[in-house]
C-alpha cells in the first residue's frame, strides 16, 4: 500500500498541497483572461484526479532504485513516466471540458482554457517530476531509518549474546566445574591452577571488552573461542580435541562479537560432554570471492533423540546474522551420521 494512505493526516496534507497548486494555476489562468471562478471550475476536478495519478510515482521509484539503477536510466524512466502522466492529464482535462461544453456560459472560458494546453501539459510534466523527486527523498529517509533500525536490533542482539555468555560463565555447571578443576590442580599442579585462574579471568574480561563493538575481526573472535576452549580442555582433558583449518586471508573479515562462541559451546555441551570417550571438534574457515564460510562440526551420541526445536544459541546466531547482514548471510545446522554440523556463509567485510 502507498504510504500516503497509511495515515489520514498524510493524505490530508498531500491533498492540501494540491489545492495550493490548483490556486496557483488558477491565478496563472486568471492572468490569461479566464475568470477566477471559471478557472476553478475548469481546473480543480481533473487536477484532483491527477493528484492520485501522481501517486504512481512511488511505484516508479521503487522499481528504479537510485542505488542500483544508474542515474541515466532513472532520468530516462522518470521523464518518460512524466510525459505519459502529462498526456493522461491532458486527456482528463479534455474529457472534463467536453462534459462542460453543454454549459454555453462557459464557452468563452473553455476556449481560453484550451489555448493554455501547452502550458498545462508542461506544468503536469514538471509536477510529476517533482513528485518523483519527493518520493526518492522519502525512500532515502526510509532506507536510513531501516538501517538505523537494523543497527539498533544488532546492538540489542549483541548485548543479549554478551549476557548469555556471562550467564554461561556464572552457570554452576561451567563455573563450579572450573573451580573444581582449579581446586584439584592446586595440589597436583600449582602452576596449572594459576594458569586456569588466569584463563577464566581473561575469558570473562574479554567478553566484556567486545560488548561495545558492533563487529570485530574474525581473528579476535577466534581468540575468544580459544580462551573458552582452553578452560574446557582443563575440565575434559584428552576427551576434548580441537582441529582447526583456518585460512589466514579470512582473519580480517569482521563479524559480530560472540558469534562463534555459542556454536563451539554447543559443540562441547551437546557433543563432547555427552560422550564417555569425548571426541574431536573441527573448526574450518575459508574465504572465497569476498565471502567467508565457517564450519563447526562435533561428534554426538547416535542414540540421542533429535531436539524438538533449535537451541537458544543457534537461534541467537541466526537472528544476529540476519540483522548484521540482511539478505546476504545464511546459517545451516543439521545432524550428520556421526555428529552435528553448523555452516555459516556470510560476506567478508574488512572495514566498517
Amino acid at each position: 500500500m502507498h504510504p500516503i494512505f497509511a495515515r489520514a493526516a498524510r493524505l490530508a496534507a498531500y491533498l492540501a498541497a494540491w489545492i495550493v497548486l490548483g490556486v496557483l494555476l488558477s491565478a496563472v489562468l486568471a492572468g490569461q483572461g479566464v475568470a477566477w471562478l471559471d478557472a476553478v471550475v475548469l481546473l480543480f476536478p481533473p487536477l484532483l484526479v491527477y493528484a492520485f495519478i501522481c501517486l504512481s510515482a512511488w511505484y516508479v521509484c521503487r522499481a528504479m532504485p537510485l542505488a542500483s539503477s544508474g542515474v541515466a536510466r532513472v532520468l530516462a524512466t522518470s521523464v518518460f513516466a512524466a510525459l505519459f502522466a502529462g498526456g493522461i492529464w491532458i486527456g482528463l482535462t479534455e474529457g472534463w471540458l467536453a462534459t462542460l461544453d453543454s454549459a454555453q456560459s462557459l464557452d468563452p472560458a473553455i476556449d481560453l482554457f484550451r489555448q493554455q494546453t501547452p502550458f498545462l501539459f508542461s506544468a503536469a510534466v514538471l509536477v510529476f517530476l517533482l513528485v518523483i523527486s519527493v518520493h526518492y527523498v522519502v525512500l532515502a529517509f526510509e532506507a536510513v531509518r531501516d538501517g538505523e533500525h537494523q543497527q539498533l536490533e544488532l546492538r540489542v542482539l549483541t548485548r543479549d549474546a554478551e549476557l548469555r555468555a556471562l550467564r554461561a560463565q556464572i552457570d554452576p555447571h561451567f563455573l563450579y566445574n572450573s573451580l573444581n578443576s582449579i581446586s584439584a590442580l592446586t595440589t597436583l599442579d600449582p602452576p596449572g591452577a594459576r594458569r586456569m585462574c588466569l584463563l577464566l579471568g581473561d575469558f570473562m574480561r574479554n567478553t566484556l571488552k567486545v560488548s561495545a563493538l558492533e563487529r570485530i575481526p574474525l581473528a579476535d573472535e577466534l581468540a575468544l573461542v580459544d580462551g573458552f576452549l582452553s578452560i574446557e580442555q582443563v575440565r575434559f582433558g584428552a576427551r576434548l580435541q580441537v582441529e582447526r583449518a583456518i585460512e589466514p586471508a579470512a582473519s580480517q573479515c569482521r563479524v559480530p562479537p560472540l558469534m562463534l562462541q555459542p556454536l563451539v559451546e554447543n559443540a562441547v555441551a551437546h557433543g563432547i560432554a555427552r560422550l564417555l570417550e569425548g571426541g574431536l571438534i573441527r573448526l574450518s574457515i575459508a574465504k572465497a570471492n569476498d565471502r567467508v564460510t565457517i564450519v563447526v562440526e562435533n561428534p554426538r551420541d547416535p542414540d540421542e533423540p533429535p531436539a524438538r526445536r533449535p537451541g537458544v544459541g543457534l537461534d541467537n546466531v541466526r537472528r544476529r546474522l540476519a540483522a548484521a547482514f540482511p539478505g546476504s548471510a545464511r546459517m545451516d545446522a543439521a545432524r550428520t551420521d556421526n555428529g552435528f554440523r553448523v555452516v555459516l556463509d556470510l560476506p567478508c567485510i574488512e572495514h566498517d
